[in-house]
């Protein structure tokens, strides 16, 4: 059959590649969109964090700055700002522009996992490698608190839409959400059979997702605490995901190379696509919903065409209730960009992407904002494949792994996958509890920096209103000094 003959063409359409962005040197692993949808942002493991301007033809700019690979960026909500974490242990600031400036936060101990903005855009949540999370004052640059109850790495901290929690997760296979005016953990979730690699609010706040390393993804009801749906669509460990701003869909980004799209209404996956080569890294949606992006190990940033969301497919069947034979909505799709997919009676396929948009044009032009703090063997090409400093072969000679038909994680995809520090130790029973001692010695330190990071906050607050109370007493002296120069001067005049 022909697309547009077919009746359910006009009710759900399908999403389709609309460009590809080239121009990162390693594995792309973290993107967002601008509040205006005409940026999008994108880190990568070769250091550098690049805007992408959605204008034909725009150029990008690169950010210089970090040491280390960006593991983590979004923009603030009125879009004036880019915050970026890093393995390098600090978190950046940044203006979109061409100015390219940025603040350093030397934030934690360890990498810097996951950055996060308030719905507000007044506090930033990081969270790391060791095991806290921690929240800052945007417009002071300040440290405020910290929590720290994770037994292990925190992959992912975020904030609630109206602010008042705090969600995360990490290697030790947990979600906690905390209360931010408390401080306090105030609900766990624990299944898990690996690590929980990411971890999100719906745009209610009424429901988290969380995603694992054991290839599931996970929606709970935070007001019941009880699980909603469980999804074991992958066939590798889920890096990222999103929420469509409707609530009514999700995507996820996972190793097995691919990224799905459910529809939560439904409770049913209804695309997969197929655009990387390797482990898809990251996937985001626009905050309209009608893009959202992915990146991969493969180094590109791919753009999409929602589409989909267009339609309420569900109430268009209502009306034509008459029809004795409905044909079937398009379910379980695969969709590969570039290639094309007909209809057909037997397996109902669709056509996707035969005629992708701009992907032929020249790669933008790119301009390079920041001083470089580091060498750039970062971003050097490697020979021979081997591995950058990400742990990903070099995307000039990436070769994509092999996929287990088993649906089971192959030993060449793994690579994107950790393991809590007990499961990966081979060493004798006497040193891995002499480790562990060590690890619980460096978990007392680090809970007690963080208190004293607390105190010296809140001392240099208290120093700070006293100077002022300080100088407004003086300047209130000075004025009445000069009240009374006056008055004694008129009375001496009479």
């Amino acid at each position: 059959k022909e697309v547009a003959s077919h009746p359910m063409a006009s009710v759900l359409e399908d999403p389709s590649l609309d460009r590809n962005f080239k121009g990162h040197k390693d594995a792309v692993t973290c993107a967002d969109f601008s509040p205006t949808n005409k940026q999008l942002a994108t880190g990568s493991a070769d250091t550098f964090l690049m805007i992408w301007n959605l204008k034909p033809k725009a150029r990008a700019f690169r950010f210089m700055g970090h040491k280390d690979f960006v593991t983590s960026v979004q923009f603030s909500p009125s879009g004036n700002l880019v915050v970026s974490g890093s393995r390098d242990r600090t978190v950046r600031l940044w203006t979109p522009s061409i100015k390219g400036e940025s603040t350093v936060f030397k934030a934690h101990m360890a990498t810097v996992r996951s950055v996060a903005f308030s719905k507000d855009g007044q506090k930033l949540v990081t969270a790391s490698d060791d095991k806290s999370v921690k929240v800052w004052s945007v417009h002071r640059q300040r440290f405020l608190f910290s929590l720290n109850q994770h037994t292990n790495w925190v992959r992912c901290a975020r904030f609630s839409p109206d602010g008042r929690l705090i969600v995360s997760c990490g290697d030790d296979r947990s979600v906690r959400v905390w209360d931010t005016t408390s401080r306090q953990c105030v609900n766990t979730f624990t299944d898990y059979g690996g690590s929980a690699t990411y971890v999100d609010f719906n745009s209610s706040g009424t429901c988290i997702a969380s995603s694992g390393s054991d290839n599931t993804l996970k929606i709970w009801d935070i007001r019941t605490n009880k699980l909603l749906q469980h999804y074991q669509v992958h066939s590798a460990g889920i890096n990222c995901f999103s929420f469509h701003p409707s609530g009514n869909y999700l995507i996820s980004a996972s190793s097995d190379g691919t990224v799905k799209i459910l529809d939560l209404l439904e409770g049913r996956l209804i695309y997969t696509l197929h655009g990387h080569q390797g482990p898809v890294l990251t996937a985001t949606f626009s905050s309209g919903g009608e893009y959202f992006a992915s990146g991969g190990a493969d180094c590109q940033v791919l753009l999409w065409k929602t589409n989909f969301d267009a339609f309420n497919y569900k109430e268009i069947l209502k009306k034509h209730n008459s029809r004795i034979n409905p044909d079937p909505p398009p379910h379980l799709s695969d969709i590969h960009p570039r290639m094309p997919h007909l209809h057909t009676a037997r397996d109902a396929c669709i056509e996707i992407g035969p005629f992708v948009a701009d992907t032929q044009t020249p790669d933008p032009r790119v301009v390079e904002l920041g001083q470089s703090l580091f060498s750039n063997t970062g971003g050097s090409r490697r020979e021979n494949g081997d591995p950058g400093p990400s742990g990903w072969p070099d995307c000039n000679t990436f070769q994509p792994p092999h996929r287990s038909t088993g649906g089971q994680e192959e030993e060449g995809e793994t690579c994107a996958v950790t393991f809590p520090l007990e499961e990966r130790t081979g060493f004798p029973s006497g040193l891995a509890r002499t480790l562990e001692q060590i690890v619980e010695q460096l978990d007392v330190l680090t809970q007690t920096v963080s208190v004293l990071e607390q105190r010296l906050t809140l001392t240099e607050d208290k120093l700070k209103e006293c100077l002022a109370n300080q100088a407004r007493i003086v300047l209130q002296v000075r004025e009445a000094e000069e009240r009374d120069a006056e008055i004694k001067s008129h009375s001496s005049s009479l």
